[in-house]
């Protein structure tokens, strides 16, 4: 069979238009995924802020705000670290209930990005997300908390919260 200099033309045409909408759609669903699960250093409601490098220590009202090691050592009061990853539908229900909950004077939650910060897993011998461990001044363990079956703040705030 010969094929003819327009029928491959034609081909190609047809091959480049597949490639095409398949990349279109592919950059699609990668959009809407990321429209709808915020980053974990963007700001949030309920006293959520992005880390600044020039925050003042405070102990003040509950605050939930992405991880930043400058951020941590300014902090103030109880800390925790949520480790969070935007895959998991515990993690984003955890998440929400942070969000959507009066956190206690004094209490500030880190958002960890369970998946980019390996090294702090390792530190904290963090294995699962929905891992929520309260740590002291220095960053030294105190204890820990899977929320993985109840992921809840009220749920973390009764295990790790006085």
């Amino acid at each position: 069979m010969v094929y003819s200099r327009s029928m491959n033309k034609k081909l190609l045409l047809a091959a480049l238009t597949i490639v095409i909408v398949i990349g279109a759609a592919m950059a699609y669903v990668l959009l809407q995924r990321d429209t709808n699960s915020p980053p974990a250093d963007a700001p949030q409601a309920n006293s959520e802020a992005q880390p600044n490098p020039q925050v003042e220590p405070t102990v003040s009202k509950g605050t939930y705000i992405g991880y930043a090691d400058n951020t941590f050592a300014s902090v103030q009061g109880t800390r925790l670290l949520f480790f969070h990853a935007p895959w998991c539908p515990q993690c984003r229900a955890l998440d929400e209930s942070i969000k959507t909950s009066d956190l206690p004077e004094g209490v500030t939650i880190f958002k960890v990005d369970y998946d980019s910060n390996q090294a702090l897993r390792a530190k904290y011998g963090v294995t699962l997300q929905t891992t929520v461990v309260k740590v002291d001044e220095k960053g030294d363990k105190l204890s820990s908390y899977v929320a993985y079956d109840e992921p809840t703040f009220q749920s973390v705030k009764q295990a790790l919260l006085p």
